[in-house]
């Protein structure tokens, strides 16, 4: 049961994302997000190390090495994009200035608390610009397999790697389903096709509430 590719999960997430907002990708899987916001969709990529207003990651032939994201991948700029510091780019985050960050993540539980920057058994970690990403945004948007490649669980019931934060994820998108982390539960809004509601509960460990308009992710 491999449901969608990293590719898709991030296509999915991007649909996520309205008109005007300020949006940062978190390294890994969420800088895939970029390539799938059109210039019609009006929104604008925000990076921890500086740049405001990139667009996908660039391909081999339009690289310039001086122009990354926050993964070190090489970007693209779109019309009106800007270069700052990083003491910026993080003044821009702390004072709310951003809308969404789309994060991975270790772990996240049935109340949205989230573990991305220390993996089980690893005897150190990254924090990165996580902490005060998940702070001082307005919504946290996970994206990640529901499973590790060991088929252990993720979406759990509490996090027993360090936290990166209290209560701060708002939806999780993953290869097998879209759900919404609510003061009632983790609900079930959407599952991957070929994926059932049974199939996703399986694999997560807090019960699953049921969206009453529960459907099949459209991509």
């Amino acid at each position: 049961m491999s449901g969608l590719s990293r590719e898709l999960i991030a296509l999915r997430a991007a649909r996520e994302l309205q008109s005007g907002q300020y949006v940062n990708l978190g390294i890994g899987l969420p800088t895939l997000v970029s390539n799938f916001i059109t210039d019609e969709m009006g929104v604008v990529l925000h990076s921890e190390n500086g740049a405001l207003g990139f667009g996908r990651i660039a391909d081999e032939g339009e690289m310039d090495i001086d122009l990354v994201n926050a993964s070190s991948q090489p970007l693209t700029l779109k019309p009106g994009a800007a270069f700052f510091d990083s003491a910026t780019a993080f003044a821009m985050i702390r004072s709310g200035r951003i809308d969404v960050t789309v994060l991975g993540a270790y772990q996240v539980s049935e109340n949205g608390d989230l573990a991305n920057w220390m993996a089980p058994g690893r005897k150190a970690g990254s924090i990165g610009g996580s902490m005060d990403l998940v702070s001082g945004t307005r919504r946290v948007i996970v994206v990640m397999e529901h499973t590790t490649r060991f088929g252990e669980l993720k979406i759990v019931t509490r996090c027993t790697c360090p936290l990166t934060g209290y209560g701060v994820v708002n939806t999780i998108v993953t290869n097998l389903a879209v759900i919404e982390v609510t003061p009632e539960g983790l609900l079930l809004r959407e599952v991957a096709p070929s994926v059932t509601a049974e199939d996703v509960q399986a694999v997560t460990e807090p019960r699953l509430l049921l969206a009453d308009d529960l459907r099949e992710m459209q991509l």
